[in-house]
């Protein structure tokens, strides 16, 4: 299969989605943050000295979600529909899991906007929380849905 964003030059290009239906897509990333049980804690208790990092990294979520074709440079720029950033404690490890689900009806896919906004919402957990846990990991990002559009349902 040839790469599609690629031309017979070798030059880049964005693909061209002109010709392609409009259709209703939606998308679901996740990932995680491992911590300490203290910094676990701090969160879940909302006693960080930053403030609620959950909220924080929700609004940071959303908006990264709408500023996917500005960081990711062949991304078409999307009207997304809808933009969900949620967050589950996961008692034993410790960790938070992000979810975030991104909807729209275009030519094109919404996993980059729902991967770049699970990151970002991640990132932001980190950020408020770096001056009592420098070990915290960030991983398992990964599209857990994908829907819609010619390829049809993918559940990873």
């Amino acid at each position: 299969m040839p790469l599609s964003h690629v031309a017979d030059d070798g030059s880049v290009v964005m693909v061209d989605v002109s010709e392609k239906p409009k259709t209703a897509r939606i998308a679901v990333a996740e990932g995680t943050i491992t911590m300490k049980r203290e910094t676990f804690e701090a969160i879940r208790s909302r006693t960080l000295a930053k403030g609620d990092a959950l909220a924080t990294a929700q609004i940071a979520g959303i908006i990264a979600s709408k500023q996917t074709s500005s960081l990711i440079p062949l991304c078409h720029p999307l009207f997304l529909s809808h933009v969900a950033v949620s967050f589950t404690f996961q008692e034993e490890t410790p960790a938070i899991l992000c979810r975030c689900e991104t909807k729209t009806t275009t030519e094109t896919g919404v996993e980059m906007e729902a991967l770049t906004g699970c990151s970002v919402a991640l990132l932001t957990i980190y950020d408020m929380c770096k001056a009592m846990d420098r070990g915290m990991r960030i991983g398992e990002i990964h599209v857990a849905l994908k829907d819609g559009g010619k390829d049809g349902r993918y559940v990873g």
